[in-house]
């Protein structure tokens, strides 16, 4: 009878670490498809780290993407491709442009959708983390940045970013970030992200540079002086 019962222990205690088992495989299958998405893997390449995830939800709204198909070739397959539908078997050069095709369409959505509450809640938990980078500027301090277009059209400028503090545009630090397309951003983010959160506005730079010769200040009107903007159109 005693040894019965250790076996009928044995097999129970088997039976746990099974199930225990099954649970973690279950565990670690349910998260390889939630990072396995085509948005995860977008997001999560090596110099897209500006991006945010944008909630699938959002580009299944077909008001949401308004006009984009007109901008965007191959826009159904693109869209497919994002929203991880199945397609026909396209040929390798053919798979190519429609990837293209598909991360451009991504850029432009998450244009609009980092202008939503949800994706402005994204870009102010980044923006916190600081992984926009910080200001290069010494009275700034340290600053952390934003990313901003200068244009809303795609394909005219690259992606800068925009000091809070000093209200002025710099080039990404990572030449990995150089590249991406300021349109994917656009002109209105950051300034909205800092309406939206005014305790995220911070105070003026207390000081800012004098340049000097022997310790004597150069007067503005030395021909040395940097001239602003618009004293020298006139």
């Amino acid at each position: 009878m005693k040894g019965t019962e250790e076996n009928n222990v044995q097999i129970s205690e088997e039976e746990s670490i099974s199930e225990d088992e099954d649970q973690e495989s279950e565990a670690l299958t349910s998260d390889s498809d939630r990072e396995s998405t085509w948005i995860s893997w977008f997001c999560g390449i090596k110099g897209n780290e500006f991006f945010a995830e944008v909630d699938e939800e959002y580009i299944q709204d077909d008001f949401n993407l308004t006009g984009l198909n007109s901008m965007v070739p191959n826009y159904d397959y693109a869209l497919d491709i994002i929203l991880d539908a199945e397609t026909e078997e396209l040929t390798e050069e053919q798979t190519e442009i429609v990837q293209s095709a598909a991360e451009m369409l991504y850029g432009l959505i998450h244009a609009r959708y980092i202008l939503t509450s949800k994706g402005l809640s994204q870009m102010m938990e980044k923006y916190n983390n600081i992984e926009f980078g910080r200001c290069p500027r010494v009275f700034c301090q340290g600053q952390p940045l934003l990313p901003v277009g200068q244009s809303d059209i795609p394909r005219t400028n690259t992606v800068k970013l925009f000091c809070p503090k000093c209200q002025d545009l710099y080039h990404p630090r990572l030449s990995r970030h150089q590249n991406i397309d300021g349109g994917y951003f656009g002109t209105t983010f950051p300034h909205l992200l800092l309406q939206t959160y005014p305790e995220l506005v911070p105070s003026k730079p207390p000081f800012s540079y004098a340049p000097k010769i022997f310790g004597f200040r150069i007067h503005k009107s030395s021909t040395n002086y940097p001239k602003p903007a618009r004293e020298k159109r006139k």
